[in-house]
């Protein structure tokens, strides 16, 4: 599944939007809340207004922010559905079915990313990117096996950012949006490190998805998730 490029944002208004975005997320702007005007937030941000207005389209776009001609813009009122419905939250999902969420990092370093990988992610074969194995856990069992490319040229904040800490998931659906996204499921076999991870036996069949996300500066990550023997998806 594809979904169609935004229109291009230049860097300044991508920058000004993840500003906005996280505003919104540590609540300094509150549901309903008049923000700012575009000329006072241009002066504060010391950018030009258009690039302001352009920040406020991309976050409008993502269900953050209402704008109405002459009323304002305004911070949504629960706007969370809009805003990580595409990109499900694993400590949401397990969470709502009432167990306990946890995850583990089984490795976190710099190294170039695969052929295969790289050809999803429209880079360069050996690209340095940020390699991350992780394993979601539900009442301390494997709920989920991750595999993630993290492309830091694209959100160069995530360099600065320890994933064993921060939910790569949960930091990357607040702070990176995307324009795009390719998505595609499948059955596979489980190879040797979903054996590991998901505490299954070799050759089990698995629900697995893969991901890759990108924003006007290039793809953001590619990720491969397993899901335990068992999990089943719905979708509205």
């Amino acid at each position: 599944m594809t979904d169609r490029p935004a229109p291009l944002a230049s860097s300044k208004a991508l920058n000004i939007a993840q500003e906005v975005r996280r505003r919104i997320i540590d609540r300094e702007w509150r549901q309903g809340d008049r923000i700012p005007d575009e000329v006072e937030l241009a002066i504060e941000l010391g950018v030009a207004r258009a690039t302001v207005n352009k920040a406020l389209q991309l976050i409008a776009e993502e269900g953050l922010l209402e704008r109405r001609r002459r009323a304002g813009t305004h911070v949504t009122v629960n706007p969370v559905r809009k805003a990580v419905l595409s990109i499900p939250v694993v400590r949401e999902q397990v969470e709502q079915a009432g167990r306990t969420y946890s995850h583990r990092v089984i490795s976190q370093r710099l190294r170039p990313v695969p052929a295969k990988v790289a050809a999803r992610m429209d880079l360069a074969p050996g690209s340095q990117l940020i390699h991350l194995r992780t394993v979601h856990l539900a009442d301390d069992a494997p709920f989920q096996a991750e595999d993630r490319w993290p492309n830091p040229a694209a959100v160069p904040e995530m360099l600065a950012v320890d994933f064993r800490r921060d939910n790569a998931n949960e930091w990357l659906v607040r702070n990176a949006p995307y324009t795009r996204a390719d998505l595609s499921f499948s059955a596979e076999n489980a190879n040797k490190r979903d054996v590991l991870l998901l505490d299954t036996r070799p050759g089990q069949a698995l629900l697995v998805l893969e991901r890759t996300t990108s924003n006007d500066m290039g793809a953001i990550t590619h990720v491969r998730l397993a899901f335990h023997p068992g999990y089943s998806m719905s979708a509205e």
